[in-house]
């Protein structure tokens, strides 16, 4: 690789507002590789999987994040307020 020059290794996950890194990496260790594959899934259960994976209760922000990469991945027009993570708390 030549200097100065980056890889790109991004996750396409990581396309979905509020996905980084590391909850790239959890969603991927929960069997969704694609933002296609999280089309029409419930959060709630991806959430309850993810905690039994950990092994503890992980924090609820969590499946608020869950909830928004749904939404992304299920709707073709997307509201902007939908896409903020925080705006699907309980």
């Amino acid at each position: 690789m030549k200097s100065g020059t980056k890889r790109n290794n991004k996750s396409e996950l990581e396309r979905i507002p509020g996905i980084g890194k590391s909850m790239a990496g959890d969603l991927i260790e929960l069997g969704y590789t694609t933002v296609a594959s999280l089309k029409n899934q419930d959060p709630e259960k991806m959430y309850n999987r993810h905690c039994e994976l950990k092994g503890c209760c992980v924090d609820r922000c969590v499946l608020y994040v869950f909830r928004c990469a749904v939404y992304f991945a299920s709707n073709e027009v997307l509201e902007p307020e939908k896409l903020k993570w925080w705006n699907w708390k309980d």
